[in-house]
């Protein structure tokens, strides 16, 4: 059931509580969303005009309800959330987020530190419990690329930060995926500057990708440990030939979100 490279359970009760609270604290996310997509969003569209002011506060709205999410599994002794830079999370503004993807759940701690975050998300997600949340508020990868522009400048114009995981797929266990050039086109093409953020803690089994639901961390909870590494400005890439400062500005992203020494 473990990959190799994890210890045996130490606490075989304790391990099993963590798998029922982890199941039932997607359950509570499930139905949480469905609430918001289906009865506080559409209350939320009557009250806030225009569509950009509903989608602002519905943003934030979002940002507090995942805050509260991560508490709720604190408390059930899931999760913990330690970053040293919360206030300067809250600060930011009109720049491009790019992370690593360990879990599931990295998405939500994202959310829950940066209250005017939006996201471009897989299109895949339109299909689950999620959708009355995403189709409202965030952008969909399913856009061409032109759209996709348009859209993220119109979002970053507005003082919001965009998140982009640049693998496009949740990170494997052992190594990393390619990172795609997606995150460098949208920062090049629009002047943004890109802010990496790594995600780290403890062993995330049972949340990455092709775990068992029924997995945990054998040992402890799932810890995230979230950074704010240093600002890339691109404006130093326009020395470069467009391709050229594409592949130099995707190979830095990944020598920050993945540094040989970490």
């Amino acid at each position: 059931m473990f990959p190799p490279d994890l210890s045996p359970v130490s606490n075989k009760p304790l391990y099993v509580y963590r798998v029922l609270a982890k199941w039932f604290s997607f359950f509570f996310f499930g139905l949480s969303t469905l609430i918001l997509g289906i009865i506080i969003f559409p209350f939320m569209r009557l009250v806030f005009h225009p569509k950009e002011r509903f989608k602002k506060y519905g943003r934030r709205f979002v940002s507090s309800s995942m805050g509260f999410f991560v508490s709720f599994m604190h408390f059930l002794r899931v999760v913990d959330l330690e970053t040293d830079n919360r206030e300067q999370f809250r600060r930011l503004s009109s720049k491009i987020i790019v992370a690593n993807h360990p879990s599931l759940l990295d998405v939500v701690m994202l959310l829950s530190l940066i209250p005017n975050a939006d996201c471009i998300v897989n299109s895949a997600l339109n299909h689950n419990v999620v959708r009355g949340v995403i189709r409202q508020l965030y952008i969909l990868n399913s856009l061409d690329f032109e759209g996709l522009l348009q859209s993220c400048a119109g979002s970053l114009r507005q003082g919001n930060c965009l998140i982009i995981f640049p693998e496009g797929t949740r990170t494997p266990r052992s190594g990393y995926a390619a990172i795609k050039k997606g995150a460098a086109r949208i920062a090049l093409t629009l002047g943004c500057s890109i802010v990496p953020v790594r995600i780290g803690g403890t062993d995330k089994f049972g949340l990455g990708k092709k775990d068992p639901w029924t997995g945990f961390n054998p040992r402890e909870r799932y810890v995230y440990n979230i950074s704010m590494e240093p600002e890339i400005d691109t404006s130093k890439y326009r020395v470069f030939s467009n391709p050229k400062a594409v592949r130099v500005l995707t190979r830095n992203i990944s020598e920050s979100l993945f540094p040989a020494d970490a």
